[in-house]
């Protein structure tokens, strides 16, 4: 014996959803929606600095995956499980470590257990030079390095857990020169997109921007 097909009128008889109560559930279900995403998956940022110039100019929206490096207990940095762990020259954004509520971004240089060191603005990771074309220099003096670290400091080994970063603009850039190594679990995610970029000084759009991977 065949089952019977209920036709799409069957449940008329029973009392209908107001539509103000529908739009509510709705809005209701996209806030939740918008907030597992924005807390687990992808969250969008806004360069307000030059430091990562000439890879990120200041009004480039950006978004960031924050999946890829982990999952965290919310409200917490305690990483559930993660996927993949940050690489040298992947662009993160983190929590600035003297002022946790504040978010930075810059590459990452050096990963746990590298050997980093920097002699007349050049790079070096385990004792060999880097060849870094997305950095860009304004200053062409070398500061000493017993003065100061942004020009030259002496070796120092990443430990366990910790990263070593610093921004493309080198001379424009307060990073771990300064203030030291990022922790694994301040990671918030990989920068790996920019969605919409606005030139404030010329007010207008920059288009050739919109659509391009960071990296």
């Amino acid at each position: 014996m065949e089952e019977e097909i209920q036709p799409d009128n069957a449940h008329a008889g029973r009392p209908k959803k107001s539509i103000v109560r529908e739009y509510a559930e709705a809005i209701i279900i996209a806030i939740i929606l918008a907030l597992i995403i924005r807390t687990f998956v992808v969250q969008a940022f806004k360069i307000p600095s030059g430091s990562m110039i000439p890879t990120l100019a200041i009004g480039d929206h950006i978004l960031v995956n924050k999946f890829l490096f982990g999952v965290k207990v919310p409200f917490t940095d305690h990483i559930f499980f993660s996927f993949d762990d940050p690489e040298r020259l992947d662009i993160i954004v983190f929590k600035y470590p003297e002022d946790e509520d504040k978010d930075f971004i810059k590459r990452i240089v050096g990963t746990p257990g590298d050997r980093i060191s920097l002699r007349d603005k050049v790079l070096y990771v385990n004792d060999v030079p880097t060849v870094e074309p997305y950095i860009q220099h304004t200053d062409p003096s070398v500061l000493p390095s017993a003065l100061h670290p942004r020009d030259g400091f002496s070796p120092i080994t990443v430990p366990p857990d910790q990263y070593f970063v610093m921004g493309d603009n080198r001379d424009q850039s307060l990073d771990s020169r300064f203030w030291g190594f990022v922790n694994r679990e301040k990671i918030k995610g990989k920068a790996f997109l920019i969605y919409w970029s606005w030139n404030r000084e010329k007010t207008n759009v920059r288009w050739n921007r919109l659509g391009k991977t960071v990296h």
